[in-house]
């Protein structure tokens, strides 16, 4: 098994348990990153924070439909 640099934190990182992150806009891609497996979880986690949808808006008990 090789030895690969985290591009999160740069501690070096079997292959086995480095996790590759593929950023692809119409066919092109835009950014990867190898990630040990703490800065894998890290990336999740601040991707669905930033993936959650922001709660409607309501004024006065009305709520409205987006």
């Amino acid at each position: 098994m090789t030895d690969v640099s985290c591009d999160g934190c740069s501690e070096e990182v079997r292959t086995a348990l480095s996790r590759t992150v593929s950023l692809a806009v119409d066919g092109s891609d835009v950014d990867s990153q190898t990630l040990c497996p703490g800065c894998f979880a890290d990336w999740i986690e601040r991707y669905e924070r930033r993936m959650q949808p922001d709660p409607a808006p309501s004024v006065e008990g009305i709520d409205f439909v987006e």
